[in-house]
């Protein structure tokens, strides 16, 4: 390198040797921001798309029914996804066919992403889709009602006792199922859309009801919000009080945390 610079005054040795090391920084700047992974961009949370409903463990629609009447009932489109079987097989699959009907909800409407909203196992399977099958770049906003994020003591139990009746998706809401442990390993909401999750404390089917905490999210109680509200699992999607919490939610602009101070407006 000093041969090079050898027959060059002093002043332009220097100026040239500046410029390299401008260079040299430049090329390892783009070398480190080449191995930082990329993350999908979050959606514009100022525009609510389409929202879709997913059921929970057993896929029976009309428990989402009235929510999603609500929903339209703002001038949003509103779907209740079917899901295949009897919502009790492999909630992967489940997960891919809530791509699909995601797909015919854009296409239909020409919107740029959607709002899911996961009741009980809907909520898990809101989050493969998310993780697994491209809707972190489609989804605005997840919002789970109850859902068994970390597992429920039922499945628990279900598994212990008789294995092989316990169907797969029983299985996969154990605890210590190898999609649990999967899907809840490291960020729990990876980036893409921004996540809430609504629950009850007295919920007696997602045991315990904390399991349905979501690091990352906005985490709901309702008697976080209205102490007195009495509202089991399957009460959720029919309850007007978290009807109008899912409706908050699902507004323009990022989440919402709810207080007591939100209880009288909600319930009016």
């Amino acid at each position: 390198m000093d041969g090079v610079f050898a027959g060059l005054a002093p002043a332009r040795r220097r100026l040239l040797l500046a410029v390299l090391g401008v260079v040299v920084a430049a090329l390892v700047t783009v070398g480190v921001v080449a191995l930082v992974p990329r993350h999908a961009a979050v959606a514009d949370q100022s525009r609510p798309g389409p929202v879709l409903l997913v059921p929970g463990y057993g896929g029976s629609t009309g428990s989402l029914q009235q929510l999603a009447d609500r929903i339209g009932a703002t001038g949003r489109d509103a779907t209740v996804v079917s899901l295949p079987g009897d919502g009790t097989g492999d909630l992967r699959a489940s997960a891919a066919v809530l791509g699909d009907a995601v797909r015919a909800a854009i296409r239909r409407t020409g919107a740029s992403s959607v709002d899911v909203v996961g009741y009980s196992a809907g909520g898990i399977v809101a989050r493969l889709w998310v993780a697994d099958g491209g809707g972190a770049a489609l989804a605005r906003r997840v919002v789970t009602l109850g859902s068994p994020h970390h597992g429920t003591e039922l499945a628990d139990l279900a598994v212990s006792v008789a294995a092989d009746p316990c169907p797969e998706a029983c299985r996969q809401l154990a605890g210590d199922s190898d999609l649990l442990r999967r899907l809840n390993a490291g960020d729990e909401t990876p980036a893409g859309p921004t996540w809430v999750s609504i629950w009850t404390t007295q919920d007696r089917t997602v045991t315990p009801p904390d399991s349905a905490r979501l690091a990352g999210a906005v985490n709901l109680p309702v008697q976080s919000v209205c102490a007195d509200a009495s509202v089991d699992h399957g009460g959720l999607p029919r309850s007007p009080l978290v009807q109008a919490m899912v409706l908050a939610e699902l507004g323009a602009g990022e989440p919402v945390a709810l207080t007591p101070a939100d209880c009288r407006r909600l319930r009016s």
